[in-house]
């Protein structure tokens, strides 16, 4: 064996030493430099990693080394990069199904689902043991509406794998499982065996199914159940929440009176609000006029401030953050959203939505950064909010979710959000359509009428039949927009006005009306 294949075969073990030691012995070749950044990237060295790769680029630009290369440069934000990387890559495609599940991710890390989906099924096809290219496949089928083939293949996975969490959890979401045709009694065995994160989305997908075939009690039972023990573990304090409002609104006077020097001309779209309250359904309604395409929810924004301050904290969200971007130009930190976004476009030559909920803590510094941005707040009851917050499991591992996971960590988000939208208003009035949800549902022409002109877009037909459009959807709304409006959701949490109470005392006291 060659003392690259001992590298590799090293690494595979996780004997990062032995495999350092070989790979070194190989140098100066590309695969050395290439298995020594592997390396660093497994030991959390990314700078290291990203030049190792680049130099093995340089020297032997194999499929392989592109493919690690371009997810590197997505952990450090670099998308551009990424993506030219991609490109070069689909001139030669690596052979081998790690790589080729590897371009998958990072295409769709970047949004472009379509593109992704070859490679994950060629993933499949060279290594159909793998569980993990299985579910990614069938992820992608999800997010492109291909509902029955997403379901068959995640049957394969869970007939080798009866407790994968994720498995059920997507299966569970496909679609509205009917009395007649649901995994309950299967999702209640597993749920049983699981522990962790999996007993938390294996709890989920039963609570989803319980709700989809009437028994919407027992539903709330299991969320309540396996939430709570979820939020036991996380050690979330809502002061954290609370204290980056209040930077909002403490740096907002500086942000307000900071320079905005050769501000973009470009006007794109932003879509704001509580996360569920109806901002992917009207992301649809756009992008199905023929002026516009959506490139999902885009971290730009908060991206583009977090390097405008400068800070070096590891979260992209903070007071310090806030406070030190509040005297930058916010010129720059327009440009360098749109340099941002660009990478997600794949029509140029159409106004783009950006559909990022948590972009109501930026609102202001949008208004300013991008004088020609039509921003679009989506507004539900409070209450609603709250229990489709409650029923919705967000990422896991993202801290900015923290607040999902009790009923009452939710109203405080909600009035921190209120809080600030009558900020905005205050500051900003006239300048962000505040859209409520049971409006659109209510009246969609109407809706859809102020919308576009909000938007400064003529009217189009095609709007008001958003749900036949093509295009990817990767939000917890996927199968919901890819039918015509329905009023399900309005008013849902009449039917548990007993568990809800403390949510509703916690508004009055706090003058936030619910009715």
């Amino acid at each position: 064996m060659s003392a690259a294949a001992a590298a590799r075969a090293a690494l595979e073990r996780g004997d990062f030493e032995r495999a350092a030691r070989l790979a070194s012995a190989t140098l100066p070749s590309a695969e050395g430099m290439f298995l020594l950044g592997v390396i660093a990237a497994e030991q959390g060295r990314i700078g290291e990693a990203i030049r190792q790769i680049e130099a093995a680029v340089a020297e032997a630009p194999r499929g392989e080394y592109r493919a690690q290369l371009a997810r590197l440069y997505t952990l450090v934000r670099r998308d551009g990069d990424a993506a030219a990387q991609l490109v070069a890559a689909e001139a030669d495609p690596p052979a081998d199904a790690l790589s080729r599940d590897t371009i998958g991710c990072v295409y769709a890390r970047l949004g472009d689902h379509e593109a992704a989906l070859p490679h994950f099924t060629e993933a499949v096809a060279l290594a159909p043991e793998n569980d993990q290219f299985l579910y990614n496949q069938a992820a992608t089928l999800s997010f492109l509406g291909r509902a029955n083939d997403a379901e068959a293949v995640l049957e394969t996975l869970l007939a080798r794998s009866p407790d994968d969490a994720r498995a059920h959890h997507l299966l569970a979401g496909l679609r509205k499982q009917a009395p007649e045709r649901n995994h309950v009694a299967r999702l209640e065995a597993a749920k049983q065996r699981a522990r962790g994160a999996d007993r938390l989305l294996t709890g989920y997908a039963l609570a989803k199914e319980l709700e989809d075939i009437g028994h919407g009690d027992a539903a709330l039972a299991c969320l309540l159940e396996v939430n709570a023990e979820h939020r036991a573990a996380l050690g979330y304090d809502p002061a954290r929440d609370a204290g980056i409002v209040d930077a909002v609104a403490g740096s907002w006077p500086a942000f307000a009176a900071a320079p905005v020097t050769d501000a973009p001309a470009e006007a794109p779209i932003l879509i704001l609000g509580m996360p569920r309250t109806g901002t992917t359904l009207v992301d649809r309604i756009l992008a199905a006029h023929p002026a516009v395409e959506s490139v999902g929810e885009l971290q730009a924004l908060p991206l583009a401030v977090k390097a405008a301050s400068g800070t070096r904290s590891r979260t992209v969200l903070d007071p310090e953050t806030l406070h030190a971007a509040s005297g930058t130009d916010l010129g720059a930190i327009g440009r360098d959203y749109l340099a941002r976004a660009a990478h997600h476009r794949r029509l140029p030559e159409r106004r783009f939505v950006d559909k990022f909920p948590g972009n109501f803590h930026y609102a202001g510094i949008a208004a300013r950064a991008l004088p020609n941005a039509a921003i679009v707040c989506l507004r539900r009851n409070p209450m609603d909010t709250v229990l489709a917050n409650f029923r919705n499991l967000f990422a896991i591992g993202s801290r900015y979710y923290d607040y999902s996971y009790d009923l009452l960590d939710i109203a405080a988000y909600v009035a921190g959000f209120e809080r600030l939208m009558a900020l905005w208003r205050a500051e900003l009035p006239g300048r962000i359509l505040e859209l409520r949800y049971e409006d659109v549902v209510a009246d969609q022409e109407g809706a859809t009428r102020r919308l576009l002109a909000h938007c400064g877009l003529d009217w189009s037909e095609r709007c008001l039949d958003f749900h036949a459009q093509g295009g990817a959807v990767s939000t917890p709304s996927a199968a919901q927009v890819r039918r015509p409006i329905y009023r399900d959701s309005v008013a849902r949490w009449r039917r548990h006005e007993a568990v809800l109470a403390p949510v509703a005392a916690y508004f009055a006291e706090r003058g936030i009306a619910i009715d």
